[in-house]
């Protein structure tokens, strides 16, 4: 059976990450039409947490994982590292007596147990009192019940996870109500204010990350750009003079460390390095998510049929979250910077030969299982070759802490 598995990061109250909430599907529905619900999620936390291993899907941070009604039955919650995991319940799930006591017993064994969907009921009490984590999905409470419920758990240990929080104007409104938690994309939209333009430094580390991802690298130009960063300038000879490199005689000069590292080398170095320069005081998952959408996109490139420009898919990826970045509207950005006319027409939402791409990885990074067939069949690729090479753009970009 095929593992699809996507992340979605949880923040707290400061914008840092606190965990990922992993999403996952069993396999197509046209190919495993006889597999129940219970059996395909068991097979696929077992595949997750014992062979991918929740180092690569979560690093050190908590996993969220939602649990059917019998599997909660059964406790297989108690056969993974309770450090590992919070314990979804599912909104549909009755709260029974049966269920009930499964669920204090799993929580006695130090797993964190968090109420899905979560819409007050009388009868849900029960496993309000056991539950560390109620998450509330602001698309469907109205901020008048997400304050009656912040109110009603103020007096308790419960911490309450806001779902689906799409402006940063709604993260301050339910900061002030106290929530602890939030989730959606929120933190990847621009705060507009008024007359905000892109400053020179920003202006230049842009075209830097343009230049490095064109179809020809022209090094005196890039060289250029750099001496205007000392900032870049001061990590790049740095990085080349460090030990990786082994070299009897230092590098003294930006264009001896952009020769030494080649065209490859640049490439990966100056966009990463430029776009986290960009990001500075965003949240670390803004820049992180940037870096697997660009691996993502440049590792289907690869799995199409026919030959694509897999450096300007890297750019699509990368740039597909600039707005939030630089708090500027899309086209703003787009207007002052000379990125092809496919990427464009990608982040500007007009379509285009890449824009299926985007949409594609959009979609499986939020678990809309069933946008990716007709997307990956629309661009020629295997779906079942996705999860490998999201997993590659997850550890690729979880190979740089410090962004």
């Amino acid at each position: 059976m095929d593992i699809h598995v996507a992340r979605q990061p949880i923040l707290n109250r400061q914008q840092k990450l606190y965990g990922y909430e992993l999403l996952f599907r069993g396999g197509t529905t046209n190919a495993f039409p006889d597999i129940d619900g219970d059996t395909a999620t068991s097979r696929v936390l077992t595949d997750s947490f014992l062979n991918i291993g929740m180092e690569r899907l979560a690093g050190n941070k908590p996993a969220f994982v939602n649990f059917t009604r019998e599997l909660l039955l059964k406790k297989i919650p108690l056969l993974f590292d309770p450090k590992q995991l919070v314990v979804e319940i599912l909104e549909d799930i009755a709260p029974e007596p049966d269920l009930i006591a499964a669920c204090r017993e799993i929580a006695a064994a130090g797993y964190p147990l968090a109420l899905d969907d979560f819409v007050y009921r009388p009868e849900l009490a029960p496993l309000m009192a056991l539950a560390a984590i109620i998450k509330i999905d602001v698309r469907i409470s109205p901020m008048d019940q997400v304050a009656a419920m912040a109110r009603r758990t103020a007096s308790t240990k419960v911490r309450l996870l806001a779902e689906k929080v799409e402006t940063i104007e709604e993260f301050a409104q339910l900061q002030d109500l106290g929530i602890a938690f939030f989730q959606g994309y929120f933190f990847a939209r621009p705060q507009i204010v008024s007359g905000r333009d892109i400053g020179t430094s920003k202006m230049n580390l842009l075209q830097l990350i343009a230049e490095v991802n064109g179809a020809q690298i022209e090094l005196a130009k890039i060289e250029k750009l750099i001496h205007w960063d000392v900032n870049i300038s001061y990590k790049l000879l740095r990085y080349i003079n460090s030990a990786f490199f082994r070299r009897v005689q230092p590098v003294s000069s930006i264009k001896q460390a952009l020769m030494m590292l080649g065209e490859n080398g640049v490439r990966q170095f100056i966009t990463l390095i430029a776009t986290a320069e960009l990001a500075a005081g965003k949240p670390t998952e803004l820049i992180r998510t940037s870096i697997v959408r660009a691996k993502f996109c440049e590792r289907i490139a690869a799995a199409q049929p026919a030959a694509q420009d897999a450096g300007e898919r890297f750019l699509l990826g990368l740039f597909s979250m600039i707005d939030g970045i630089l708090d500027i509207p899309m086209a703003d950005v787009l207007a002052k910077l000379p990125l092809s006319a496919n990427i464009t027409s990608a982040l500007s939402g007009s379509g285009g030969p890449l824009g299926q791409v985007l949409d594609l990885v959009k979609a499986y990074e939020s678990g809309r299982w069933d946008r990716i067939a007709s997307i990956s069949e629309a661009l020629g690729i295997d779906e079942k070759l996705l999860p490998g090479l999201y997993l590659e753009a997850l550890g690729w970009a979880d190979a740089f802490p410090d962004l």
